[in-house]
């Protein structure tokens, strides 16, 4: 089997038997014509699986996605809104979130249990429920599987992003498509593992079963939208959903399993990628790896002391390869590293070796951070294991787009 990845803007209805709409219902209230309502819906009933934000404090559409993914019962689509969050809200906004289930129920058939809902936006705000009612019936209308449907999908669930991110990954064997995946997701700011706070939305033709389907989600997730981080906040309302329908006419079988893992795992990678290089006012796109550590847990935790120092995230920003800053960092994760077992590079430049630094590198070191995209490799010189994440710099933008609401 081969699997060629494309960021297409079919996304979510490039496998078979998924349509999307999408709407532009003035939730924001600022008087624009951005699309801000979207449903995505499969012709027939499909698996879920789920995965959602680890904090303490949830929005309402996340209780009632758990609720849904407990009961293990197929599901027919999502709708999705930009604009609020409806996120702190109490008993009126579950009531909210159930009333917009029942809407798009009504629209396009089926119980309001089988449709989940997914928001995001400002938190603490009603939402307008007479706009957002009248979105959903007009996204609802006229559902298709085409580009400009998923581009309008994923243009409806877009925040402070500057752009849509949309994949797909085709599989084939013997030339013959086999089966696909796709995606989109949003995420822009407030981007910290756990999951990563965003929305990301995928769908498969593959027939496969509700908890095979969790375990492959779990897999993907783990490995890509909890290996980034913009600025260390964790939102309310970070979702990925992952919707199977079997309308390739394909089962899931030794083979295909392999090949939907892979798949599932390149996607998710791809869109973890575009959600950090579309980070609030970034600069730089940072790939970190930490090596040699005696665990991989070891490894993550000097690997998130780094990314989200601010003083090294300001010189990344400030192109400057301050490796004092990056090592004092890697030393605060507190794992017992010793600085004379470190060695590290910017890209393909040793930077430091056995702890010492190799200073006549230094204009190559420059070089290297002045790259919109680097990488950094620390070796604890302790162990085998390894971890890496996508990480970006701390720029005067971002402070002032979030100086306020």
């Amino acid at each position: 089997m081969e699997t060629e990845f494309s960021e297409a803007r079919e996304g979510v209805v490039a496998p078979a038997g998924y349509r999307a709409g999408w709407a532009a219902a003035g939730i924001r209230g600022d008087g624009s014509d951005r699309a801000d309502v979207g449903v995505l819906l499969s012709e027939s009933p499909a698996a879920l699986a789920a995965v959602f934000t680890s904090n303490d404090i949830v929005a309402a559409p996340v209780e009632q996605g758990r609720g849904i993914l407990r009961s293990g019962r197929p599901v027919r689509g999502i709708v999705a809104n930009s604009g609020n969050a409806n996120a702190c809200t109490g008993e009126a906004g579950r009531r909210d979130c159930t009333a917009m289930a029942r809407e798009i129920a009504l629209a396009v058939g089926g119980a309001p249990e089988e449709y989940l809902v997914a928001s995001t936006g400002r938190i603490g705000r009603p939402l307008p429920m007479a706009a957002v009612g009248e979105g959903i019936r007009a996204a609802a209308a006229h559902p298709e599987a085409s580009g400009e449907a998923g581009e309008g999908f994923a243009r409806a669930i877009l925040t402070s992003d500057t752009r849509t991110k949309t994949v797909t990954a085709t599989v084939r064997e013997a030339g013959e498509v086999l089966f696909r995946v796709g995606g989109t997701a949003k995420g822009a700011g407030m981007i910290e593992p756990g999951m990563a706070t965003m929305l990301a939305f995928l769908t498969t033709d593959l027939a496969v079963p509700a908890p095979s389907l969790q375990e492959h989600l779990r897999a993907a997730v783990d490995g890509s939208f909890n290996r980034i981080t913009v600025d260390g906040d964790m939102s309310t309302n970070d979702s990925v959903f992952l919707f199977a329908n079997g309308a390739a006419g394909v089962g899931e079988g030794k083979g295909t399993a392999a090949a939907l893992a892979e798949a599932l795992a390149g996607c998710c990678q791809r869109l973890a990628s575009m959600i950090v290089g579309d980070g609030e006012r970034v600069e730089h796109r940072i790939e970190l790896c930490v090596r040699g550590a005696r665990s991989t847990e070891t490894a993550e935790k000097v690997a998130r002391s780094i990314a989200h120092s601010l003083l090294v995230k300001s010189s990344w920003y400030g192109e400057d390869p301050n490796w004092g800053r990056l090592l004092s960092a890697a030393g605060a994760a507190r794992t017992g590293i010793r600085l004379e077992d470190l060695d590290l590079h910017y890209g393909e430049v040793p930077v430091v070796r056995a702890g010492c630094p190799l200073e006549e590198n230094a204009e190559a070191w420059r070089r290297e951070v002045a790259r919109p995209d680097f990488r950094i490799i620390l070796s604890l010189g302790q162990g085998e294991a390894t971890f890496r994440m996508l990480a970006s710099d701390l720029t005067p933008g971002y402070v002032d787009f979030n100086k306020s609401e």
